[in-house]
């Protein structure tokens, strides 16, 4: 068939710069509910068609082979199997957090770009071996950082890189849930996510964060964790959005909190919780500088001028939900890997977030004592 024809039968394609006629060929493995939001995202974009889709769950594959026209020829129970037989120009991972490294690896061998869903892995040491497989096939790794993409973190971030915090001292980060421990997937089991609150919410307040701050190299951390009500049947039965959590296999913690150093003499605290005796859920973000500060939500600078102590809050930000800002993270990993522009959420950066988790987790085990993050 040609392009031409193609077109006509609805495939639309999207002209690239040089006149050419791109369309970036995607393949998902995994296909739980954060999967099908990469599929209605990139379904809409005409320079992307969805190709393949592997997952342990044949009839989770089935519920999204029928509705996003993907062939039950191209779903494969074995991602290998797809990888080969399919040949994606890139891949969305979407595993649990266990498997985020082989599965990105394995994609990156076959010769995929890849995206793979926060945090990156399980550990710093599996991160590497992600980063490693991208640069030693020449293939793009990026990782799914959608708060970054939020207008409220841009406009800080470009306050920053314009130099009106000077030099930026301390950052502070809520990811708190007064009740929310997930009672779906394996949010609950260690062995498959690497930890709780931290590393699976924590994550994008930090990462967001650190991104407003220059992304500065973390050097030490230090941290606590503790579990007082995931394990315990008497809370699966307090009254809230999300009862009857599996606490038989709830091995992470229920509270989590950290401080890190970095390279430049900054510092970051950070406090995560699924479950926490707190007024009410808090998701947020200060930085302070020599010469201003800032908070995420709502968006507001704190600065001094004309001789007085000033509150600088942008009149419009733009539409800013969590939505609107994956669409944005995954039109931004189409563009860098079909037109390569550049991305806002490079690997190295997901290396850096994953060392402070491991950082802030290792020093819990530790009874606290600070670690060195090499």
């Amino acid at each position: 068939m040609s392009k031409r024809k193609s077109a006509a039968a609805g495939k639309a394609t999207v002209s690239a710069n040089d006149g050419s006629q791109k369309k970036l060929r995607v393949a998902f493995i995994g296909a739980g509910g954060i999967a099908g939001m990469h599929m209605d995202i990139l379904a809409q974009m005409t320079d992307v068609e969805l190709v393949g889709l592997a997952d342990v769950s044949e009839s989770n594959m089935a519920k999204h082979s029928q509705k996003f026209k993907i062939p039950a020829s191209a779903c494969f129970t074995d991602w290998k199997k797809m990888l080969a037989r399919i040949k994606p120009d890139a891949v969305s991972v979407c595993t649990p957090n266990g498997l985020h490294a082989p599965a990105s690896i394995d994609a990156s061998n076959a010769g995929a770009d890849v995206i793979v869903e926060k945090p990156m892995a399980m550990n710093a040491k599996e991160a590497q071996a992600m980063i490693n497989a991208a640069k030693k096939n020449r293939k793009k790794l990026v990782i799914g950082f959608q708060y970054r993409y939020s207008p409220k973190t841009t406009y800080i971030k470009n306050a920053v890189e314009e130099g009106q915090f000077g030099k930026i001292l301390y950052g502070r980060v809520w990811a708190l849930r007064r009740r929310g421990i997930p009672n779906w997937g394996v949010f609950g089991r260690k062995d498959l996510q690497g930890g709780g609150p931290m590393i699976d919410i924590g994550v994008h307040a930090l990462e967001m964060a650190h991104f407003a701050m220059g992304s500065p190299r973390p050097v030490s951390a230090v941290g606590s964790t503790f579990t007082y009500m995931g394990n315990k049947k008497e809370a699966t039965k307090i009254k809230c959005g999300w009862p009857n959590w599996d606490y038989k296999t709830y091995t992470v913690e229920d509270l989590a909190v950290g401080h890190i150093h970095f390279e430049n003499g900054a510092a970051l605290s950070i406090e995560a919780s699924f479950a926490a005796h707190l007024e009410k859920d808090e998701f947020n973000f200060w930085i302070m500088g020599e010469k201003a500060g800032a908070r995420w939500e709502p968006a507001m600078i704190y600065t001094d001028a004309h001789g007085h102590m000033v509150n600088q809050a942008p009149a419009y930000v733009g539409t800013d939900d969590f939505t609107v800002n994956f669409r944005s993270k995954m039109r931004n990993w189409v563009d860098h890997c079909l037109y390569d522009k550049p991305t806002m959420a490079p690997a190295e950066h997901g290396l850096m977030v994953q060392k402070m988790l491991d950082g802030v987790y290792r020093s819990a085990e530790n009874g606290g004592r600070e670690v060195k993050i090499s």
